[in-house]
């Protein structure tokens, strides 16, 4: 490596066992007794109905993950957005969403738990319904547990205009909070935050929370604070960082900055657009066929969701100030992140997206992601001199 941001870390690469033809969404953590875990969604293509959620971990100092489980099974929805969240009393929880095709307005949270470390899990229950005029509710980033037990779980509102298809337009961010161990929720929405998702939050030194979130305008990652333990939150204000309506994700680090990594591109670097994030997918849920959605320019007001953005370099970024600047910046992966289809049969989908991080008790960082919508694949970087 020359970067000099990667100069300190050992680099080593592996690649997810891969049961279906699309693999996407990864999620990692680290699990009780010190194996990554990674979860994430695979099957046809996302919105098909025979989308599940899929499981693999990794021993410490491994190279070669375990055979992947299939945690979910419904065969009239899309299971998606995996992630996993080992609670303070021991337990692991295995959150994702289901929804009728591509409809996202009809998602709902679903939730699953382990007693023993991932090897048996509890009947699966809905956690948050659809709710007629709210919209569907989704998931991606992990719950935060605060000092005093309130745990906080970010979700994003996909809500549509009454006739109209979603399209991601007028989603909206929220956090949920439970201060009984997740007996019970409530919802507090997070003001200016229509078409802000994928909301990540942590807590910092200072007491602070610091969410970071994706744009549907493919324009910019976008930051906002709680000073009060998640009850309210500053309007969401877009940092110097692009982002192209995709995944990102950042985690504390053990030595006080921040790591992000996420795509360093946004609408400015695309030459073309879809018109929806499931153009291949009809009124019935069924594959419909035609050519490659994106391929003409479709007119759209500004505030509108951009599909079709370049998923691509997969880049980290390190911030000393609460997440207000990225100077540090390396990519890890390069490619021209070709995404104008979901379609991972025909090899024509090339993004390197949908990164999540965490850093294990060893000091290095993991980070898996999306491979041209086939595979998940997993980056070690492990402090040199370790």
């Amino acid at each position: 490596m020359t970067h000099p941001l990667l100069d300190a870390y050992a680099r080593t690469d592996t690649t997810l066992p891969a049961p279906t033809v699309q693999s996407h969404a990864a999620n990692l953590t680290v699990l009780p007794g010190g194996d990554v875990g990674c979860v994430w969604f695979g099957g046809t293509q996302e919105g098909m109905a025979d989308i599940s959620v899929w499981f693999s971990r990794l021993a410490p100092g491994g190279m070669v993950w375990t055979d992947p489980v299939r945690l979910s099974e419904d065969p009239t929805r899309s299971e998606q957005n995996p992630l996993l969240f080992p609670t303070p009393s021991g337990a692991l929880w295995l959150l994702h969403t289901a929804q009728r095709g591509g409809d996202q307005d009809t998602a709902e949270v679903r939730l699953r738990v382990s007693h023993d470390g991932a090897g048996s899990w509890d009947a699966t229950r809905t956690l948050f319904p659809a709710t007629p005029g709210d919209g569907g509710v989704f998931v991606r980033q992990p719950p935060v547990v605060l000092p005093t037990g309130r745990l906080l779980l970010p979700v994003f509102r996909c809500v549509v205009t009454p006739g109209v298809k979603w399209s991601g337009d007028l989603d909206t961010s929220a956090v949920m909070i439970s201060d009984d161990e997740g007996g019970t929720w409530r919802e507090e929405p997070v003001p200016g935050s229509t078409g802000l998702v994928h909301m990540n939050v942590h807590r910092l030194p200072d007491g602070s929370l610091v969410a970071l979130f994706r744009s549907r305008r493919a324009d910019h990652v976008h930051r906002s604070v709680s000073l009060d333990d998640g009850d309210t939150w500053s309007d969401p204000e877009p940092l110097a960082l692009p982002n192209n309506n995709s995944s990102i994700q950042y985690v504390p680090l053990a030595d006080g900055r921040l790591a992000l990594v996420y795509n360093h591109s946004s609408a400015a670097d695309a030459t073309a657009r879809r018109v929806s994030l499931y153009d291949e997918i009809d009124d019935s849920g069924a594959l419909a066929t035609g050519e490659e959605a994106g391929a003409t320019a479709v007119k759209q007001a500004p505030s509108a969701a951009f599909w079709g953005a370049p998923r691509a370099p997969l880049s980290l970024a390190l911030s000393s100030d609460a997440g207000r600047t990225w100077p540090l910046r390396a990519d890890l992966v390069t490619g021209d992140g070709h995404c104008l289809t979901n379609n991972s049969r025909d090899g024509v989908n090339r993004e390197l997206s949908y990164p999540s991080i965490v850093q294990s008790p060893d000091g290095a960082l993991h980070i898996a992601y999306t491979h041209h919508r086939k595979v998940i694949r997993h980056i070690r970087l492990g402090p040199r001199g370790r």
